[in-house]
């Protein structure tokens, strides 16, 4: 029992940290459970696909942005290398949504057909704006991470929620459209930038006077493995998940991407509720387990701990998905609720890899990591595009299963480099 108790608990500084970051996370995921229902009676099926398309835009570029020096930030020894590592990601947040600004403004209209929504060019000037507050966001949680802020990244999860859901009801109540969906997404990563740019300012002040563009620049040479192999396995993960929303969007007639996304959205809660807070708390430790010799040992521990976790509410949420739904959402949010079943066994498996697939960075395995996101992706857009040609009534699905494989091989791999000691 004492393994249970509440004074282990506290006495334990990682899972403390789990339950400062998941207690923010659960304030903000009651507050976009109560709103989604509201959202889903407000706004139509198409309207959700046209958000699916705007929001996996914005997940492939502002994952990459920073150039991945977003996640090197809790790594080094000294606060003032991170602080510095911390300046090149905003820098290259600034760069590279400025650089997606341009053909957005020069080819508007071009660019939405090429995506196979052309009535997605009145919303893409968003895109840029988003890029930069969500890529920024991130860098700064980052920090606040580093620093052990717990509490500031807390309060900004509560602040994002409510803010952007209070602002996607209150369009939808007044002048229903697409626009209020979208306008909502992308301000959910800038209320969390300013909230913790305003600590920022607040509590480093000492490191703005330390830090040197010349040490910045070398800092980015130094830390050159993460924008040359961790960003394209950033980005062939985020693709995987990501680029067939918009090929079931481009492929299918109807609002088959919105109903894929709520799916997404209601059988993803559990790992944005504990999933996210302990990859966090789990980057952040890794660097003192790395030095004292247990990562591994750490690694699996999480595992494990993920595995009892997840278990009940992620099948739970599978089982009840397909006769909730038209209740909770509305009769025409049935096919959401089936596509939740089929999404059980990847979520279940996502839940277990993702929050420690960040060992193979600190290991220092980008390569790894690269390869198995070029796999994910070529198995997920294969399983969509051959369904979208053959079976298009079974797109959702295919994208489903494909899921689960996907990260079935993720975790034979973790497993199989540490039992080599690696």
């Amino acid at each position: 029992m004492k393994y249970f108790s509440s004074e282990w608990f506290l006495q334990n500084p990682f899972l403390r940290n789990i339950g400062i970051l998941t207690g923010g996370t659960l304030f903000a995921q009651i507050i976009v459970v109560m709103a989604i229902p509201l959202l889903t009676r407000l706004y139509t099926p198409e309207d959700f696909s046209l958000l699916a398309v705007y929001a996996s835009l914005l997940s492939i570029v502002s994952v990459v942005a920073c150039l991945r020096y977003n996640i090197a930030i809790p790594l080094p020894a000294s606060d003032v290398e991170g602080f510095e590592l911390l300046m090149i990601s905003l820098a290259f947040a600034a760069i590279v949504g400025l650089l997606i600004a341009l053909p957005i403004v020069l080819a508007q209209q071009a660019l939405a057909a090429l995506i196979g929504r052309p009535e997605m060019a009145s919303f893409l000037w968003m895109l840029p704006i988003g890029v930069f507050l969500a890529a920024s966001y991130d860098a700064m949680q980052h920090w606040a991470l580093r620093m052990r802020r717990y509490w500031s990244v807390t309060l900004t999860r509560i602040s994002r929620a409510s803010g952007s859901m209070g602002v996607q009801v209150g369009i939808g109540v007044t002048t229903p459209s697409p626009f209020g969906l979208v306008f909502g997404h992308m301000l959910l990563g800038g209320l969390g930038f300013f909230g913790l740019g305003l600590d920022l300012l607040r509590k480093d002040k000492a490191m703005f006077r330390q830090f040197s563009f010349k040490r910045s620049v070398e800092r980015a040479i130094a830390y050159y493995r993460f924008p040359v192999f961790s960003v394209p396995e950033a980005l062939m993960n985020t693709m995987s998940a990501e680029l067939p929303i918009i090929l079931i969007a481009a492929m299918t007639v109807g609002p088959e991407a919105g109903f894929v996304m709520l799916a997404m959205r209601v059988i993803g809660l559990p790992m944005a509720l504990i999933g996210s807070s302990v990859s966090q708390a789990y980057l952040a430790e890794s660097r003192h387990k790395l030095i004292d010799g247990t990562l591994v040992s750490f690694t699996r521990s999480t595992m494990r701990t993920l595995l009892v976790t997840g278990a009940i509410p992620i099948l739970t949420t599978g089982i009840i998905s397909p006769l909730l739904f038209p209740i909770v959402f509305g009769e025409q949010w049935t096919r959401s609720g089936h596509l939740v079943a089929w999404m059980v066994p990847w979520f279940f498996l996502q839940f277990i890899a993702s929050p420690v697939s960040m060992v193979l960075h600190v290991l220092e395995k980008q390569k790894w990591a690269a390869y198995l996101q070029a796999a994910g992706l070529i198995i997920r857009i294969s399983a969509v595009w051959t369904a979208g040609l053959h079976f298009p009534e079974w797109i959702g699905e295919a994208f489903a299963v494909s899921g689960a494989l996907f990260y079935g091989i993720y975790i034979w791999v973790i497993l199989t480099l540490m039992r080599r000691g690696s």
